[in-house]
C-alpha cells in the first residue's frame, strides 16, 4: 500500500515538474486549458495525500516544494510578458512571444491561484503598456496632417497591433475607425480617397481597407477594377455554356433590366439632399411589394404565371436598386469628383443573367414561359454567388413562397444572411426567408407542424403510450430550396446520411439510475442492472417505457467500453465535437457523450451543475435521410462552383432523383482563367516511405523561391503525425497550423499570415472550402504567388 502511494506521489511530482509553456500549449487553446486544469489537479492530490498520511509516509510529501517551482516558473513568464510589453517597437516576432506569454497566465490565473504570482495585475499591466502604444500612434496619426506617407505608415504600425494581437483586436480596430473618422471630418473625403491609394502599396494596407468601413467604398472601388468583364454583355454571352440557350432573349431582357435599374437609380440619385433620398427609397421600395402578387401558387410545381414572368426584369431592377441605395454612403461622400460611380455597388451582368436562368428566362424550349424546372447554374468563387442567392430570396418570398438558402457552413450562411438582412427588412419578407445547414434545413421541415422532441418528451414523461394528435394543422407556403455547393450536398455526409433529431429524457429517478450504472460499470449486463433498486423505480415511474428504458441501457452498457475513444474535447463547461470548420456544442453522439460528461466530472473537468443539465436517457426521435428532404420543396436550385466537375453519377443522381433538368455556366467576370491543369505532374503518387520527404521537398522549393505553401492533409491525426516527423523539425517552429480545434482568433491570424512570403501552413481538409486566402503583396504575386499542396486523394 506504502509502495502504491509513493509510486502515485512520484508521478504527481513528475507532472508537476515541466515548463509551464511547450509547441502543443501554444499553439492549442484548450491544450493550455488542459494541461493547467492538470496541474491543479496534481497540486489538490499531493495536498489531500499530505494532509491525510502524513503520518503514516515514510519521507514527507513535501507539496509546497512542488509549489514553490511553479511560482518561480510562473514569476518568470511574468517577466518575460512585462519585458516585451516594455519594448518601444512590437515586431511580428515579439507579438508572438507576447500572445504565447499573455495566453498562458490568463489559464495560469484561471486554474491556479498560488501566493505571490501576481498574473492578473501583470496581465492588466501588460495590456496597458501596449495600448500606450496604440494610443501614441493614434495621437501621431492624427498629427500627421496631410502627410499621407506618413498617415499610411503609422496606420500600418497600429493595425499590425491588431493582427498580430487578435486578443485586442475588437479594441484597437475601433480605435481605427475613430482615428479615420476624426481625419475624414478634419480633412474631408478627398483625404480618405488620396490617403487609400498609398495604403494599396502595402499588405497591411489593403487590409486596412477591406476592413475599416471608412475604406468599404475604395474596397468595392478595386474589387470592381479587377473585375474586367463585369459589364461587358457581349463577352458574358459569347462564353456562356449551357442547356437550351437562348441568347437572344437574354439580351433583351438583360437591356430592359438595365434601362429600367439605371433610371430607378437616376430618379432618386439626382437629389443630394439625404431627407430626400431615403424619402424616394421609400417609395421604391413600396413600389417594388406592389409589383407582384403576394399569393403564393398554389400547385406544388410552382407554375409562375405569364405577367410574374414578364415582370422579372422589372422585379429584379427594383430589388437591386433597393439594394445599391441602402449603400451608398461612400458613392455620397465623393459625389461630384470622378468616377465617383465605382463607389456605388452594382450587381454584374453575370449575376443578373444567372438569375435570369435560374428563373426559367433564356431556354430555347417553351416550357420556360410557363412553369419552373429545376435548375443549377455554375458560378465562380468570389464573383457574387451570394447577392443572386438573395435576389432569388426576395423574388420569391415576395410572392408569398418561403425560401431556404442551405449551406454546407455555419458560418458563411450567418455571413450572408447579415449581409442581406437590411434588404429583406425593408421588403418585410426577412420571417420567409432562412439560411442554415443542411441540419438546420432538416429540423425545420420536421418541425413545420410540431417541435418533434417536445411531442415524444411530453408523451414519455406522463407515461402515455400514444402521440396525442394534433387538433390543427399548419398552412405550410409553397417552399423553394437554394443550394449553395450542390457537390457537398451529394456528399456521403449528407446525401448518404441520416438526421437523426434526439432528446435528452430527465427525471430524478433517470438521474439516479444513471448514477448507479457508472458507478457500478464493472456490471455489463441487462440483467445485472435490472437487479438494482434504481432501475425497479425508474421502471415503475415509466411503466408504459420499460422496453424504451431497456433498449437505453443495452446502449449504456455498449457505450461504458467505447466511449474514451471518442475525439471530443471540453470547452465552457460542455462536452463538445468538431464539426466542419467550427465547434458544434449542440451535438450528441449517443451514450458515449453522457458517459464523457461522467468521466470528466470525475476528473474535475465537468461541473456537477453541467453534468445535471447535459445527462439523460437518450431518446432516437427517428431517422430522417437527407436526400429525401429536398422532395419537401415545390422547386430545387442553386448556385455552385464546382457543376462542370461533377461525377458522372452525381450527375445522373441529379437528374433521376432530383429533377434538376437544366444547367448553366457562367463565364469569370474576372476573364480568362489563368490556371493550367497537368495531370502528367500536378498529381505524384510516392511510397509511404517517401511520402514526408517529398512535402517536405515541395515546402523548400517554393519557401526558396519566396513564395508561400499550403499544405493541406485528410485529417488532424496524419496532419500532426507530418508535423511531428523528423522531416519536418528543422523548420517546425515557424510553420502554422489551422485545424478544427485551433481557437477562431489564431485561426483568422493565421489564414491572413498565409500568403505571405516565406510562410508555410497545414491544414486539415475542412479548410479547403469557404476560407479566403487574401494575397494583396505585389513582390509575393510576382513570384509566383501561394502554391497549394493537397496531400491526399480526395
Amino acid at each position: 500500500m506504502i509502495s502504491e502511494v509513493t509510486t502515485k506521489i512520484s508521478c504527481l511530482k513528475a507532472k508537476l515538474n515541466v515548463e509551464l509553456i511547450s509547441d502543443e500549449t501554444t499553439k492549442f487553446e484548450t491544450k493550455h486549458e488542459e494541461f493547467f486544469s492538470q496541474i491543479k489537479k496534481s497540486i489538490s492530490k499531493l495536498k489531500e495525500i499530505d494532509a491525510k498520511l502524513q503520518d503514516v509516509l515514510p519521507t514527507p510529501v513535501n507539496a509546497k516544494e512542488s509549489e514553490e517551482n511553479l511560482i518561480v516558473k510562473a514569476k518568470k513568464i511574468c517577466k518575460q510578458l512585462l519585458d516585451t510589453a516594455s519594448k518601444p517597437e512590437l515586431n511580428q516576432v515579439e507579438c508572438d512571444h507576447f500572445r504565447k506569454y499573455y495566453e498562458h497566465l490568463l489559464a495560469f490565473d484561471r486554474h491556479l491561484s498560488l501566493p505571490d504570482v501576481e498574473t492578473h495585475s501583470t496581465v492588466d499591466t501588460s495590456k496597458a503598456k501596449v495600448f500606450e502604444k496604440v494610443t501614441l500612434v493614434c495621437k501621431e496619426f492624427a498629427n500627421s496632417g496631410k502627410d499621407l506617407e506618413k498617415a499610411a505608415a503609422l496606420l500600418v504600425v497600429v493595425k499590425s497591433f491588431a493582427a498580430n494581437l487578435p486578443m485586442f483586436d475588437s479594441q484597437i480596430n475601433t480605435d481605427i475607425d475613430e482615428a479615420l473618422k476624426k481625419s475624414k471630418e478634419k480633412h474631408g473625403p478627398k483625404h480618405i480617397t488620396d490617403l487609400s491609394m498609398t495604403l494599396e502599396r502595402t499588405d497591411t494596407g489593403q487590409r486596412i481597407m477591406s476592413e475599416h468601413t471608412i475604406f468599404k467604398g475604395e474596397d468595392w472601388r478595386k474589387r470592381r477594377e479587377k473585375m474586367q468583364k463585369q459589364d461587358d454583355l457581349e463577352y458574358i454571352l459569347e462564353r456562356l455554356e449551357g442547356d437550351d440557350l437562348d441568347k437572344d432573349t437574354l439580351t433583351e431582357l438583360f437591356k430592359m433590366f438595365k434601362k429600367k435599374y439605371e433610371d430607378l437609380l437616376s430618379v432618386i440619385m439626382k437629389s443630394s439632399d439625404p431627407k430626400s433620398q431615403v424619402d424616394s427609397l421609400h417609395t421604391l421600395i413600396s413600389t417594388t411589394k406592389c409589383l407582384v402578387d403576394k399569393e403564393a401558387p398554389k400547385s406544388t410545381s410552382l407554375p409562375l404565371n405569364e405577367t410574374f414572368m414578364e415582370k422579372i426584369p422589372e422585379l429584379l431592377a427594383h430589388i437591386f436598386a433597393i439594394w445599391t441605395l441602402q449603400n451608398t454612403e461612400h458613392y455620397n461622400a465623393i459625389r461630384g469628383i470622378e468616377s465617383s460611380e465605382a463607389y456605388l455597388l452594382k450587381p454584374h451582368v453575370a449575376q443578373v443573367i444567372s438569375i435570369f436562368r435560374i428563373l426559367g428566362i433564356g431556354y430555347q424550349t417553351g416550357e420556360s414561359a410557363r412553369s419552373l424546372f429545376n435548375n443549377l447554374v455554375q458560378v465562380g468563387t468570389r464573383e457574387g454567388k451570394s447577392m443572386i442567392t438573395s435576389a432569388i430570396a426576395c423574388s420569391f418570398a415576395l410572392i408569398g413562397v418561403d425560401v431556404n438558402c442551405s449551406c454546407y457552413s455555419d458560418i458563411l450562411s450567418t455571413r450572408d444572411k447579415e449581409a442581406f438582412a437590411s434588404l429583406f427588412g425593408a421588403l418585410g419578407i426577412q420571417e420567409h426567408i432562412e439560411y442554415g445547414t443542411f441540419n438546420k434545413l432538416c429540423e425545420n421541415l420536421l418541425n413545420e407542424q410540431c417541435d418533434v422532441r417536445e411531442k415524444v418528451r411530453d408523451m414519455i414523461l406522463k407515461n402515455r403510450n400514444a402521440l396525442e394528435i394534433m387538433a390543427e394543422t399548419k398552412r405550410i407556403r409553397q417552399k423553394v430550396l437554394l443550394i449553395d455547393e450542390v457537390d457537398v450536398f451529394l456528399s456521403e455526409e449528407y446525401y448518404g446520411g441520416l438526421y437523426t433529431p434526439v432528446l435528452y429524457l430527465k427525471h430524478p429517478v433517470i438521474k439516479t439510475l444513471l448514477d448507479t450504472i457508472w458507478t457500478n460499470r464493472t456490471i455489463r449486463t441487462l440483467n445485472g442492472i435490472k437487479s438494482m433498486p434504481a432501475y425497479a423505480t425508474c421502471a415503475s415511474h415509466f411503466s408504459n417505457w420499460t422496453f424504451l428504458m431497456d433498449e437505453a441501457i443495452k446502449d449504456m452498457i455498449a457505450s461504458l467500453q467505447s466511449f474514451q475513444s471518442s475525439t471530443y474535447l471540453v470547452q465552457n463547461d460542455r462536452i463538445v465535437y468538431v464539426e466542419g470548420e467550427s465547434i458544434a456544442e449542440n451535438v450528441v453522439r449517443g451514450y458515449d457523450t453522457i458517459w464523457a460528461y461522467y468521466h470528466e466530472n470525475k476528473n474535475g473537468k465537468i461541473s456537477a451543475s453541467s453534468l445535471e443539465t447535459n445527462v439523460g436517457i437518450i431518446v432516437n426521435c427517428g431517422a430522417f435521410s437527407y436526400a429525401e428532404m429536398p422532395h419537401g420543396f415545390a422547386y430545387i436550385t442553386g448556385v455552385t462552383g464546382t457543376l462542370k466537375t461533377l461525377a458522372k453519377a452525381e450527375k445522373e443522381i441529379l437528374e433521376r432523383v432530383y429533377e434538376v433538368k437544366k444547367s448553366t455556366y457562367m463565364p469569370s467576370v474576372f476573364g480568362e482563367c489563368r490556371r493550367n491543369y497537368n495531370c502528367a505532374s500536378d498529381v505524384r503518387v510516392v511510397k509511404e516511405t517517401e511520402y514526408f520527404m517529398e512535402i517536405r521537398g515541395e515546402i523548400d522549393v517554393f519557401c526558396r523561391a519566396k513564395r508561400a505553401i499550403l499544405v493541406f492533409f485528410e485529417s488532424e491525426d496524419k496532419l500532426m503525425k507530418f508535423y511531428h516527423s523528423s522531416e519536418l523539425s528543422s523548420i517546425k517552429e515557424s510553420v502554422q497550423i489551422i485545424t478544427e480545434k485551433v481557437s477562431v482568433k489564431d485561426r483568422e491570424l493565421y489564414i491572413k499570415r498565409a500568403a505571405t512570403i516565406g510562410k508555410v501552413t497545414l491544414l486539415t481538409r475542412t479548410f479547403g472550402r469557404g476560407t479566403d486566402f487574401i494575397c494583396n503583396s505585389q513582390q509575393f504575386l510576382a513570384n509566383g504567388g501561394l502554391r497549394v499542396l493537397q496531400a491526399f486523394f480526395s
